[in-house]
């Protein structure tokens, strides 16, 4: 007779409330239950995998011992919420996590009354964790406040001066650093190695324990003896390491204790909550947890693993909590690995070696070229050395690399100061990072003049990170620098010139691409030579195409399009938006109609700068109508890049349909053609909440 399987505890896990009854047996085959849903939801659907299998017990243990939504979790970063939106009642959700209308992969205020805030930008929640808490300190509120600090995030400046105001305040907040070690890369920072050093150190925590043990035990003097030898530990640790970081703040410290240990966490976490001011509990927890592969991933390859059309099997898991890796995922679905990661076979240093398939690929091959040939040149990069393309840079010229860990702004102005000492910084961060360190671009760079290359990855619609990821600011922000040089390759090569060209500039620049995946050769090749802009089509003098950055394809297939319906469009490949080119815009006046096309922002954006530039060269009298299309001023939800853009008219036909709408309508005014927006997502519809 065989034995029935084993009901599954998940399954019956609806709310929170649900976890209060479970034994610790029980608790112990629910996190080897949470293991297994992970790894086989994220392997069919992409998604951050090692962050979320580390936070398992800690997560189970945050929700068994406060009252969520009434206690406030905040999650920093918010990519390491996956168990938590699993035990607020998403499970069902998750065959859809990070798809077009489905799961958001970070907390989502409109998910759930669980979330409060989305945050996948790092070091942030601690700051949020301030102005709750002084809210509902103000209105004579009892609810906590807990944020979960983890991932690298307490390497970022902003965390800082949110501990320095917590410390001053006294405000009620309950952080929980978890030390998993980890950002993107290693852990930038020597605070988490100060802080662990010596408390970690078997032989001074229990002979901490063996003398505090002891001295209890005197009659009548032992609560004495208890604080005096405090105070004697307390001035140790100031002898042997650093002192106190956080409770020179005024933070309570402590830990640190195993995060993997449900019981030890939530004991740790109840004592906490009777603290009446800031406290840190101290967790240390292992990245990939319970599965091989990610277990043993140095480089975070599957930090966020990527998916191709072909599914993943399900993983098996015992039920101890431990996934098997006999299912394991090919590095073409994992994270956004460029050539040359160290753990590879391929460690290519050499540029020859290097393959090119995206623009990041190519951005990697020219700027080893580049540094070759000047030893000025250095790298630098905040937590995200293999995203961007970093590593095999670092492998060649470790001295020229700069790693300082989630702080865009610090990374901008140490690019400045490097600049003024002679050297050629290019830093190279996402897109959407981008905007976290405009003043630093604008009055550190900008206002001195400095030869910084800033190279913005990930540009444009970025899918399935959602409205916090979509790198779409970066040409208003970027053209609203006096000075600011802003180049849009259409393709591999044109990355590979246009660094050349930045490199050689006097002032700043700014070189922006996609994650998509790039053309060796731009359409209509080829390349474009120095600061100007390239023809890639003549038409009949009907309407003019001016695209920026990888629209060209789009522009491409939209003159295609329309050349079937009779109309033959001219084609530019803009180049260098921030000068745009006399000889295009004397062609574009030419024209009865100019139609700009960007995958950034329609206000401020690329379009609205060359429309401005062609006004200026022309005569009133002989000013062509201007059609400006790009993204609308909405925050747009996670999708397929190209379905976005589809949905936003932004791809051939769309452009195509838009432009001959307008030949056919009269003639007038110039044009701002709203893009027809995709519904909108859970992302968009932000609510206020009640303190109460």
């Amino acid at each position: 007779m065989t034995t029935p399987p084993m009901p599954m505890i998940l399954e019956r896990i609806a709310s929170p409330h649900d976890l209060s009854d479970l034994t610790s047996a029980e608790l112990d085959i629910l996190a080897g239950e949470i293991r297994e849903f992970i790894v086989a939801s994220v392997t069919a659907t992409g998604g951050h995998l090692g962050s979320n299998l580390g936070v398992v017990e800690l997560t189970l243990a945050l929700h068994r011992t406060f009252d969520s939504p009434r206690d406030v979790f905040l999650w920093d970063t918010g990519h390491q919420a996956y168990v938590h939106k699993l035990l607020t009642g998403r499970r069902q959700a998750f065959s859809r996590l990070r798809q077009a209308g489905g799961l958001s992969g970070y907390p989502n205020r409109a998910e759930s009354e669980h979330d409060w805030i989305e945050n996948s930008h790092a070091s942030t929640a601690l700051s949020y964790a301030h102005g709750l808490a002084s809210a509902f300190e103000l209105q004579g509120s009892e609810r906590r406040v807990v944020a979960v600090v983890g991932d690298g995030a307490l390497t970022g400046g902003m965390a800082y001066e949110a501990l320095n105001n917590l410390g001053h305040s006294g405000r009620r907040v309950l952080i929980v650093l978890n030390d998993n070690g980890r950002s993107y890369a290693p852990t930038v920072s020597r605070l988490s190695v100060s802080l662990t050093h010596l408390r970690l150190n078997p032989s001074y925590v229990q002979a901490r324990q063996r003398i505090r043990h002891l001295l209890r035990e005197l009659p009548g003097v032992g609560g004495v003896a208890t604080q005096g030898v405090h105070g004697l530990t307390s001035a140790l640790r100031e002898v042997v390491t650093p002192h106190t970081f956080f409770e020179a703040l005024g933070i309570r410290y402590a830990g640190p204790i195993d995060g993997h240990d449900i019981a030890g966490v939530e004991q740790a976490l109840a004592h906490a909550t009777e603290w009446p001011g800031p406290i840190v509990v101290h967790v240390v927890t292992q990245m990939g947890r319970g599965y091989a592969p990610a277990e043993e991933d140095d480089i975070q390859r599957l930090h966020d693993v990527k998916v191709s059309a072909i599914p993943v099997g399900r993983p098996p898991a015992d039920r101890t909590g431990r996934v098997s890796d006999a299912t394991t995922v090919e590095p073409e679905h994992i994270d956004e690995v460029t050539a040359g990661d160290p753990g590879d076979s391929l460690c290519p240093t050499r540029t020859s070696d290097l393959p090119v398939t995206t623009y990041t690929d190519a951005f990697t091959r020219s700027l080893l070229r580049e540094a070759e040939l000047d030893p000025r040149i250095v790298a630098i990069t905040a937590a995200m050395p293999g995203p961007t393309g970093l590593l095999p840079f670092e492998a060649r010229f470790p001295d020229r690399f700069v790693d300082v860990g989630i702080a865009e702004q610090h990374a901008l102005t140490a690019a400045a100061g490097m600049a003024m000492g002679g050297l050629r910084p290019v830093v190279a961060v996402y897109s959407t990072f981008f905007s976290r360190a405009f003043d630093q671009a604008n009055l550190d760079i900008g206002l001195h003049h400095l030869p910084v290359v800033l190279v913005l990855d990930r540009a444009g619609i970025t899918g399935d990170n959602g409205p916090s990821h979509h790198g779409v600011l970066d040409m208003a922000l970027g053209l609203s620098i006096p000075g600011m040089w802003v180049f849009a390759p259409s393709s591999a090569a044109e990355v590979e010139t246009m660094l050349t060209d930045a490199l050689a500039l006097d002032g700043p620049s700014m070189i922006r691409f996609p994650s998509t995946p790039a053309p060796l050769r731009p359409p209509g090749s080829p390349v474009g030579v120095g600061l100007r802009a390239r023809r890639t089509r003549n038409g009949d003098g009907s309407v003019c195409i001016l695209a920026v950055g990888k629209m060209l394809a789009v522009a491409e297939e939209a003159s295609e399009l329309l050349e079937t319906d009779g109309v033959a469009a001219t084609v530019w490949d803009v180049r260098v938006v921030s000068l745009p080119d006399p000889a295009m815009l004397d062609d574009a006046a030419r024209h009865r109609l100019v139609v700009t096309v960007e995958d950034g922002v329609r206000h401020g954006g690329a379009g609205s700068y060359v429309a401005d530039a062609l006004r200026a060269s022309c005569e009133p009298a002989r000013a062509p109508r201007v059609l400006r299309l790009g993204l609308p001023r909405e925050y747009l939800a996670q999708g397929k890049i190209d379905r976005i853009l589809s949905n936003l008219g932004l791809d051939g036909p769309g452009v195509a349909a838009t432009v001959g709408r307008a030949l056919a309508s009269p003639a007038g005014e110039d044009m701002a053609e709203e893009p027809t927006t995709i519904s909108p997502g859970p992302a968009n519809s932000f609510r206020q909440r009640t303190l109460e």
